[in-house]
């Protein structure tokens, strides 16, 4: 059973949505190596773009689905076929520019794999491989975009990535614990920073 908003201290951006409430408490600023994970969040971002977040949650089991399970090698290889089948499914973002995109990052996270190795390591190296812990008062301090994830939507677009802008990367970087951006009087401030 989800708790209210109101049982533990958190950020002030989570409302009474349980689905909110469960992605703030045990996703959000997790960090996270695991490639798919990343791959289905870099994804995710750019599907959020222009939306709110929630409209993603509510939507993420529907894209798991339609998008193979964030399955890179199989989104590489999506034919105009595939892409008019997820055109007309109303369970995710049905934005052809989003969709192809999809595709197109599937392609260079594939390429960025083979050239570095890993995609988590090469993402993780624009925070020397650990999280940014910042301390915010309140949300109203916590910015959009930062000189990391400048650096890191530069990168990403000159590999060819799209949807990469620098204030989705760190929207990114927020929801896959490369920074810590919960509030200070946030519960899981204290258990993210240990």
């Amino acid at each position: 059973m989800p708790l209210s908003n109101h049982t533990k201290p958190r950020c002030a951006w989570v409302s009474h949505e349980p689905l909110y409430i469960n992605y703030h408490d045990a996703e959000w600023g997790v960090p996270i190596y695991d490639e798919r994970l990343l791959f289905e969040f870099l994804i995710l971002e750019g599907m959020q773009a222009g939306l709110n977040w929630l409209t993603i949650l509510k939507k993420r089991a529907n894209f798991r689905v339609g998008f193979d399970n964030f399955n890179a090698q199989l989104i590489a290889n999506y034919d105009q076929n595939k892409i008019n089948l997820l055109l007309t499914d109303t369970g995710i973002i049905r934005n052809k520019l989003k969709i192809q995109a999809a595709v197109t990052n599937a392609k260079a996270f594939l390429q960025v794999q083979q050239e570095e190795g890993s995609f988590s390591t090469y993402l993780w190296q624009f925070v020397q491989g650990k999280p940014l812990q910042n301390s915010w008062e309140s949300a109203k301090q916590v910015p959009a975009l930062t000189a990391v994830s400048d650096a890191m939507s530069k990168d990403l677009k000159k590999r060819g990535f799209k949807f990469v802008g620098s204030t989705i990367c760190y929207a990114f970087m927020q929801a896959v614990g490369m920074v810590n951006d919960h509030s200070i009087d946030c519960f899981r401030y204290k258990e993210l920073v240990k």
